[in-house]
């Protein structure tokens, strides 16, 4: 199930790249949100995989560049969920230096949710500037066999 949660997170983060692709409006809180989601899926993956991290958690990029990092994200995120256990514990430090321990499980829930968490607060930024939200919804996908 949670490789299905990861292909359904791929494929609405793309709808709501779209949206900022078609739009000449600058949204900056919208960019900014989306920028943080970005950002953790590669600190999670990258925590995942054991690499060093290369974004910092509100590192803000232009809109122009959220598809290469995603899939970039995808990429690890993929190459994680193929080669990692979901019960292996992983200790990690946080962005303030802290040291913790999740399963490998823990951690891909927690990155989907989180993304899943402000893409909502991106969709209600994007309607609130005019533009007509993507539609997102794990069941809406399912139903039209995007899933």
């Amino acid at each position: 199930m949670v490789d299905e949660f990861i292909t359904y997170t791929e494929l609405a983060d793309k709808k709501v790249m779209e949206a900022f692709v078609s739009s000449d409006l600058h949204m900056p809180e919208a960019e900014r949100l989306f920028s943080h989601v970005l950002n953790a899926q590669h600190i999670w993956a990258k925590r995942i995989s054991g690499e060093a991290v290369i974004y910092d958690v509100w590192q803000e990029h232009k809109k122009e560049n959220f598809n290469r990092i995603s899939l970039n994200n995808f990429k690890l995120i993929h190459a994680c969920l193929a080669t990692k256990n979901f019960d292996e514990v992983l200790v990690y430090k946080n962005s303030k230096g802290e040291e913790f321990k999740n399963t490998v499980g823990e951690m891909f829930l927690h990155m989907l949710n989180h993304s899943t968490y402000h893409r909502g607060q991106i969709i209600t930024l994007l309607k609130n500037s005019g533009i007509e939200p993507p539609v997102t919804d794990y069941i809406i996908f399912k139903r039209t066999n995007l899933l």
